[in-house]
This record gives C-alpha cells, sequence and structure tokens, in this order.
C-alpha cells in the first residue's frame, strides 16, 4: 500500500487539509477499518480494483466518486485488486460549503456523490481518469472546488467562525461549557450547537471526543508512551476513562491496536 499527501492551494488551505493518494499494488484482498478522525472525505476511484465498505454486516461495493461522512463508529472497509484513490479531506467545518447538504445526513456511511451533486462531480470524474499527472488532476480537483467555494461564499462566514471555534476547542489548556464558548462570540449556545451539527456532522461534545481519540493515536503510533502517560496526556479523567472511549471509536482496547496494519495513523486528522 502506497500513501502520500498534497497540499491545497493558498486559497483552499483554510478548507482543505490534503489531498492524497492511496495505491494498492497487490491483486489480494486487503482489509482495514476507518475510525473516526473529525473530517469528511471525498475519493474519487481511478483504478481498476474495486473498494468496498461494509453496510448492514456485508461488503457493499462503493461508487465511483464516494462521499465518506463523518465516520463515528468503526467502518471496516476493504481493498480489491488495483485500486487508486485519490481523494480530498476537509477541515471539520468546510466540507458544507462544497456540499451544500447538513453533513449530519452523511454520517456514518459512505454515500454516491455523483447523487448528490449531479453530473458535474461524474464530468470531473471522467476527467479525473484522462489524466496521469498528479499536478494535472489536483489542478482539476482544485478547480472543481474554487468554482464550489464562489457560488456558496456566503457561508464562509459560519465556517471562519467554526474555525476559531474549533481551534480553541483544540488547545490543550482548552476547558470550558459550550454557554461560555459560544458567549465569547456573541452567540448562543443552542445556535452554536445547531451550526455546529449542520456544518461538521457532530456536536461540539462529539468532536471533543474525537479530537482527543485522534491526539492518542498519535501518541500509541511512537510506541515511546504507556496507557497512563497517553491517559493523562490527552486529558482522560483515567485509565479506564481513555479505554473506554478508545473501544468505542475502534472496536478494541489501546494495548490490542496494531498500527502495523491499520491505515488509521496515516488518514489520521491530528498528525
Amino acid at each position: 500500500m502506497i500513501y502520500r499527501e498534497y497540499i491545497p492551494g493558498d486559497l483552499l488551505r483554510p478548507y482543505v487539509k490534503c489531498y492524497y493518494l492511496y495505491e494498492s499494488v497487490s491483486d489480494a484482498v486487503t482489509d482495514d477499518k476507518a475510525f473516526a478522525t473529525g473530517c469528511v472525505e471525498i475519493m474519487f476511484n481511478l483504478g481498476t480494483g474495486k473498494w468496498q465498505a461494509s453496510s448492514g454486516g456485508h461488503f457493499v461495493s462503493t461508487p465511483p466518486v464516494e462521499l465518506w461522512g463523518q465516520i463515528i463508529q468503526p467502518l471496516p472497509f476493504r481493498s480489491l485488486g488495483n485500486n487508486s484513490m485519490l481523494g480530498i479531506r476537509f477541515f471539520p467545518q468546510a466540507a458544507f460549503i462544497f456540499l451544500n447538504e447538513d453533513v449530519s445526513l452523511f454520517n456514518n456511511q459512505v454515500s454516491d456523490l455523483a447523487s448528490i451533486s449531479g453530473k458535474i462531480v461524474t464530468t470531473l470524474h471522467e476527467q479525473l481518469l484522462e489524466r496521469q499527472s498528479m499536478d494535472e488532476r489536483i489542478g482539476l480537483i482544485e478547480n472543481f472546488l474554487l468554482t464550489r467555494l464562489r457560488i456558496t461564499e456566503k457561508k464562509i462566514d459560519k465556517v471562519q467562525l467554526l474555525t476559531k471555534l474549533i481551534t480553541e476547542m483544540k488547545q490543550e489548556s482548552y476547558f470550558d461549557n459550550m454557554d461560555n464558548l459560544a458567549g465569547r462570540y456573541g452567540i448562543t449556545s443552542r445556535y452554536l450547537q445547531k451550526i455546529f451539527l449542520q456544518y461538521t456532522g457532530l456536536t461540539p461534545k462529539l468532536y471533543s471526543k474525537i479530537n482527543r481519540f485522534q491526539n492518542s493515536l498519535q501518541l500509541i503510533a511512537t510506541n515511546k508512551h504507556s496507557l497512563t502517560d497517553i491517559t493523562y496526556e490527552c486529558g482522560y479523567f483515567d485509565q479506564s476513562h481513555f479505554i473506554r472511549e478508545f473501544k468505542s471509536f475502534t472496536g478494541i482496547t489501546p494495548s490490542g491496536f496494531d498500527t502495523n496494519t491499520s491505515s488509521a495513523i496515516l488518514a489520521s486528522a491530528n498528525k
């Protein structure tokens, strides 16, 4: 498996965390699981193989252009054959302005983006298949995103507000309730909850849990920290709290997590 990330252009950097290329170079079936990252992603299948995700206990082939909503529970997926997946990883608050849909509608599922956004997405996919250069492919994607950005520019103010809120919530020293947080930005906690859910697909509380979980993944990946160290460095009350929350996102305990067989570290939003 080959995984590479690419930095977006200046105009899209406030909205797109990265572009990435995920390639499987073997005909073998590769099983994996997606965990909560706090980010919504779009993936274009540019290979000849199949990509499948679990749905109702069965693996189902995904569409050529996939919209991965907020994955809150562990979602098994597999790669069959030679796959080349070109992805867009949005910052938590930014996918809404490109989708123009309530992001929470897509939680815990892989959706067909072409059925949501129409022929413009199908045309983009066809153009990407015709290009071989990554520079050309990323250029096509950026033109597409910039066009969508101009159409929905009225929503940018809310994205900027949520960016400030999320930046504050991610600080190690952050500890506050929603009423105080909302009050500092001149809004009510009810309004904060509403736009947070609409734009990110998550409540502020759940986003904070996911951010903490992602921080723990980064520490586990170093193989230099004990569970006790990770517990307190990431802000859990105690070790049982850490283990319980980690298991809710992955289905396994921290000690049972194998960093060598999971793509979760590569796809982490907090690295």
